[in-house]
């Protein structure tokens, strides 16, 4: 850090005394304007002159009360301008004291608002030049007289636009402010978003799989004996099952990496493309599933895609854990309009009315999946028996763009 740079930090941390040099080198300039002055006939050439006692009292007092200029700017202004207008009609030759005064007058623009800058600019301007005309010691058309008339409306002009620079300044600087809290809050708005949308797909992975190795595993211990190969088929998909369940839970933990992490996971989101995968994995558990499809050719956006796939998913797993061993399943995907439909239905008669009624949240995972993509998802039991889900998503999302990562 350079001297000049330490000294600006010590006058920061303390403006009286700033003020006391600023004062100290008014007085000398107000000194050296009155002990030297322009010779009559020659202007280039100077004479030394001394000025009266009154008008080095008036200079002190002026300088003086500069030091105080922060604390009290109309106060030091109306004591700088006394003295100016006492010199104005005493002095003669006259000292400078008037720059004391347009330094005052220069402190109350840039601290105070435009109207008291104003209001204090003109009557410093109209009484120190009326005084200097009308009852000072030279004639009213003197330059002298027309020199104050000048600096005082400078000094007050400079003083507001500092003032106006200040402002436009700190106005920038809140909104500089304003704008990095709302990025703030917009990142952590995304983070708590991400959040729910990976305890959504930690949901239905562990949901599903859990559900067949469930299913599996009772279908094993209970042909254990009789049956040993059916068993060892059973553990056969228990297994399967289960690194079905580990691969997708690394994938979808794998996104919480830092992009420095190894192994980052790069297999893409599951989709409607895995359909039949899906369904295969029902199939194997003993549930008899249907699928009926007439989207083919259809392209949809990753978020509609993800979440038609996870809709299917929690449905048929609460099929599987809820309708009974018996029921049977029908999935539909059909292309209606600007939408897809997904509909799954089944018929079996499980204990539970509703497959949430234990407390579960799959269905409520699957509402908001499908709200946050300005869907609609209806359930509800069907007439006769068993339970329906009907999904309608938007083939061209309309979300806004916090929204499309769920």
């Amino acid at each position: 850090m350079s001297t000049l740079q330490r000294a600006r930090q010590q006058f920061k941390a303390h403006p009286l005394a700033l003020d006391a040099v600023l004062a100290a080198g008014v007085l000398g300039c107000m000194m050296v304007g009155s002990f030297v002055e322009p010779h009559e006939k020659d202007a280039v050439s100077w004479t030394l002159s001394t000025p009266d006692l009154l008008s080095l009292v008036l200079m002190v007092l002026a300088a003086l009360a500069l030091v105080f200029r922060r604390r009290a700017p109309l106060t030091v202004l109306a004591l700088t301008g006394t003295a100016a207008i006492i010199e104005c009609v005493t002095g003669d030759p006259r000292a400078p004291v008037a720059m004391a005064a347009v330094i005052a007058l220069f402190t109350v623009a840039s601290t105070t608002d435009r109207p008291t800058t104003l209001r204090a600019g003109l009557l410093t301007m109209t009484v120190l030049t009326a005084a200097a005309m009308l009852a000072g010691p030279l004639p009213w058309y003197a330059q002298e007289n027309l020199g104050i008339f000048a600096w005082t409306g400078i000094g007050a002009t400079a003083g507001d636009a500092v003032r106006s620079r200040r402002a436009f300044v700190q106005a920038i600087r809140e909104r500089a402010e304003k704008a990095e809290r709302t990025r703030e809050e917009e990142a952590r708005r995304r983070v708590a978003e991400e959040r729910l949308r990976i305890a959504r797909d930690l949901h239905d992975v562990v949901a599903h799989h859990i559900a067949l190795v469930n299913v599996q595993a009772g279908v094993a211990a209970h042909v254990m004996d009789k049956r040993p190969d059916q068993a060892k088929e059973a553990l056969a998909h228990v297994r399967e099952a289960s690194r079905s369940a580990l691969n997708e839970l690394r994938a979808t933990v794998g996104l919480l990496r830092q992009s420095g992490d190894p192994e980052a996971p790069t297999e893409p989101a599951p989709g409607l493309a895995r359909l039949d995968e899906l369904v295969g994995t029902f199939r194997s558990a003993g549930l008899h599933v249907e699928v009926a499809r007439t989207d083919h050719g259809t392209t949809l956006p990753a978020a509609v895609d993800l979440a038609a796939y996870r809709v299917i998913q929690e449905a048929l797993t609460n099929v599987q854990k809820h309708a009974g061993t018996e029921a049977k399943a029908e999935v539909s995907v059909v292309r209606v309009g600007p939408n897809v439909e997904i509909t799954v239905l089944d018929n079996g008669a499980g204990e539970d009315d509703e497959p949430d009624s234990g407390g579960g949240h799959g269905l409520l995972g699957m509402r908001e999946r499908v709200t946050a993509l300005r869907g609609t998802l209806t359930t509800g039991p069907r007439y006769g028996g068993g339970f329906r889900v009907h999904a309608i998503l938007p083939v061209k999302t309309r979300t806004p763009a916090a929204g499309g990562a769920v």
